[in-house]
């Protein structure tokens, strides 16, 4: 096997079992008779189902340890050209994947273009896309302590604009916070 297409079998495994966790969620019955810990918690605390997301981000960050050695022997271009394709490629699966089929039922019956009011431009397949692009450039571009930092400061930055752009500046709760 060479070196170029080598796999990470533990890596693989767990993106099939993310993978499988995630269709397990989203499809968990009515909601009226579903199994708790397959349901979003409500707003304080996680439940399992809550894990899907950020184990996506974790099989990313991964992904990208492993394939740093090969950006050295590449040139700054192909390096960026490949950070950017992925992002596309991952962000319009995302999105297509939400639009699809593309076409919808009106009322006689006939086959109308679906419009993109009706569609969700920001979905999951999307942030993991421009997550993996900010953090690809900000691993390729700075040293590590760097992005710490920066990573710690987007982090505060988040909770002060949550803490004081919502309904009570004191308190965060479901409905009252910016991000709502």
């Amino acid at each position: 096997m060479s070196s170029s297409s080598q796999r990470f079998l533990a890596l693989d495994v767990f993106r099939g079992m993310t993978i499988c966790f995630m269709i397990i969620v989203n499809t968990p019955g009515n909601g009226q008779f579903s199994y708790s810990p397959l349901e979003h918690a409500r707003w304080h605390g996680f439940t399992p189902t809550d894990l899907v997301f950020p184990s996506f981000l974790f099989a990313v960050g991964n992904a990208m340890s492993f394939v740093m050695v090969k950006w050295a022997s590449l040139s700054q271009s192909q390096v960026l050209s490949k950070f950017f394709k992925r992002t596309i490629i991952i962000f319009l699966c995302g999105y297509l994947m939400y639009w699809f089929p593309f076409f919808e039922l009106d009322n006689n019956n006939h086959f109308i273009f679906s419009p993109f009011s009706h569609t969700r431009v920001m979905g999951v397949l999307q942030r993991i896309a421009l997550a993996y692009c900010i953090a690809s450039l900000m691993i390729y571009y700075l040293k590590p302590r760097t992005s710490v930092i920066i990573t710690g400061i987007i982090l505060l930055l988040y909770w002060a604009v949550m803490m004081l752009f919502g309904d009570s500046p004191d308190t965060l709760s479901m409905t009252g916070n910016i991000g709502f």
